[in-house]
């Protein structure tokens, strides 16, 4: 998926979050920002990690600062589109995250070097034009374990 989404159909909700992947997490095009998330923005989501407590936010601001964080710590991070389906207001696309770990996780926790590949489903609610909220279900657990931030109990006794 390249940045080239047509403009022609940026307001319909599957072109917003195709755009949200490709160009703001992907590209890292923070121009798009303003163009795709509203400002009164519903984050439902708690990032990994992460202080803030989901809620009402400001979305061109919050997007920007997640994604800004995220590829700090994940430089080569992406997400390829696996699926994407909508009706009416609501899309939910499942992606592959992928990404190496060389920014620190926390303040306590240092680069580990090592690499993931994650499932990840992001739900959204567009609202004139943008997007307006946002769930995600994220396999956090196995990212943990392949970046070697946990590691696996041993097997039953």
């Amino acid at each position: 998926m390249t940045a080239s989404v047509d403009r022609a159909e940026s307001g319909d909700p599957k072109s917003l979050v195709r755009r949200w992947i490709a160009e703001i997490f992907n590209a890292g095009a923070f121009d798009a920002v303003g163009d795709l998330v509203a400002t009164e923005f519903v984050e439902h989501a708690l990032a990994p990690f992460g202080q803030a407590a989901p809620g009402l936010v400001n979305g061109p601001a919050h997007t920007r600062q997640t994604v800004e964080r995220l590829r700090a710590q994940f430089p080569d991070l992406r997400m390829r589109l696996e699926s994407l389906i909508g009706e009416d207001d609501l899309v939910c696309a499942r992606v592959t995250a992928t990404g190496t770990n060389l920014g620190s996780i926390t303040a306590a926790m240092p680069p580990t070097r090592k690499s993931f590949s994650a499932q990840q489903c992001h739900w959204f609610r567009a609202e004139r034009g943008k997007l307006a909220e946002h769930w995600a279900v994220r396999d956090d657990l196995s990212t943990m374990l392949q970046l070697g931030v946990l590691t696996a109990a041993g097997g039953p006794r």
